[in-house]
Formats: structure tokens, sequence, C-alpha cells
């Protein structure tokens, strides 16, 4: 299927999304959000996918943020089901059971922040710039930033960036922790999909539970947590890929794992 905003490859199990409106560096618009839907949808029902990246086109921006057109034309009504319509988008990415990753090649503003925020980890480019800068519009995050960036950099700094609506560069977004590796441009994707190899090459099931006990788990008190921590545990035992890998380890051979969810 081929898409007006977006830009959908899958190869040896690794799905690549690319946001692509280079004119508009790259801003989400209602229509990108209804394709990114259709996309994120198909992403979950294909077993064949075990890793997605998302990045942007060109070299400027991974998404500059909301259409700013769009969000002047909107009233208070139009305005909250834009702003719940991004909301249910990023969710979606971020309820995806496999591991997401953010190629950040450049802007990544308002919503782009918002939707690198939501993928696992993110790489970024030597370019990359991160905010939330809503406020210098008279406005704020809409996209869910005023809840996970505290979650990820803790409340005081996600209050000064969202105050103040400042940019940062990928070298202090990294010493924040909001990013785990800043290159050069030029071999962004190459180390992204360098790691996304990895990943795909371990078993389905173990990905799966690992990141539902991390996601969960951050919810809930220590205890609870590791109470799901052993739940998923003896499922991720019971499983062929469990089976395959102890064997592949007595063995003393590399384990090929199957992706199937048990046994």
């Amino acid at each position: 299927m081929s898409y007006l905003h977006i830009l959908f490859d899958v190869t040896d199990g690794i799905a690549v999304i690319t946001f692509n409106r280079p004119k508009a560096l790259n801003a989400l618009n209602s229509a990108l959000l209804e394709e990114l839907t259709t996309v994120l949808t198909a992403v979950a029902a294909d077993e064949a996918i075990r890793v997605l990246i998302l990045t942007g086109h060109g070299d400027k921006a991974f998404v500059a943020g909301a259409d700013i057109n769009e969000i002047a034309a909107c009233n208070a009504l139009t305005a909250k089901m834009f702003a719940r319509k991004g909301q249910q988008t990023i969710n979606q990415l971020q309820a995806l059971p496999i591991p997401v990753v953010a190629a950040v090649n450049g802007y990544a503003l308002g919503g782009g922040s918002e939707m690198a925020l939501a993928c696992d980890f993110i790489y970024a480019s030597e370019n990359a710039m991160f905010g939330l800068p809503e406020i210098n519009l008279g406005i704020i995050p809409g996209f869910g930033g005023t809840q996970r960036l505290p979650r990820a950099v803790g409340a005081g700094r996600a209050k000064e960036m969202i105050f103040t609506g400042a940019m940062i560069s990928a070298a202090e977004a990294m010493a924040l922790g909001l990013v785990n590796t800043v290159v050069p441009q030029q071999e962004l994707m190459g180390a992204v999909m360098k790691t996304a190899r990895i990943m795909a090459s371990k078993g389905k099931v173990s990905l799966r539970a690992a990141k539902e006990a991390i996601n969960r788990g951050a919810d809930v008190d220590l205890n609870t947590g590791c109470q799901m921590e052993a739940d998923a545990f003896a499922l991720c035992v019971a499983s062929e890929d469990a089976a395959e890998g102890t064997s592949a380890f007595l063995e003393k051979r590399k384990p090929v794992f199957g992706g199937t969810r048990n046994s």
C-alpha cells in the first residue's frame, strides 16, 4: 500500500516508517496521523516484523512539530479532537509489543519530540534538536509531551523546557538520558540498523516480555513489578524460543529463534 505522507519499508523483519512531508519539515497533520495509524495497525498484525524504526525524510527534520496551519484553524472543540487524535496515535506507537527506535535526523520539536518520547529509545544525529516550543505560540504540548517528558528527564527539567520553549542539542539530550547515542548524520541509519539487526535476531517472545515488564512496571510499586517480571519470565521459559536458546547455549551454537509466542 502506498501513502502520501509517509514511506514504509520492511526488510528482514525490520520495518522503517519515514515521515515524508519535507516541504513542511515533516510536520504532523491529520492526514499524516491517519496514515500512521493505518501503518501501525499493520505493523502490530505482522508477526514477521520484529523491530520498528521511525525517522524523517531529508536532512533537516525528524518531525518539526504539529502543522501550525491546522492548529491556527482550530476552535476549542476541533483543537481537542486534534490533540486526542495525536495522543491516540502516539499511544498506539508506544503500545507496540516490538522494540521501536527513533532515528532523529534533525529537528524533533513539539509533536516530533512527543513521537520520539513514545519510542523505546532514541538515536540522534549530531544536528538533531529537541524541544517543546508550544509556549511560544501561546499553547502547550498536546500530544503527550507534558506527561512523557517529565517521566523521561524529571519534572524540574521538563518544566524548564516547556515553560521556556527552549530547544536542546542532541548532546544535551544525551546528557539528560533522553537520547542513547549521538552520531554524525551520515552514520545515523547505519548505527540504528546495526542495533535493530541485533534485536531482530533475539527471541520475539522474550523481547515482548521484556518490553511489557519494563513498561508496566514503571507504573507500579517495586514488589508488584517484580511479580509481573516473574510471570513474564515463566511464560518465556515455556516458549519454544527458550527451548531453542538454552539448547543452543548447551550445544555451543548460535540460536535460531522462530518467534513463537509460547509452547
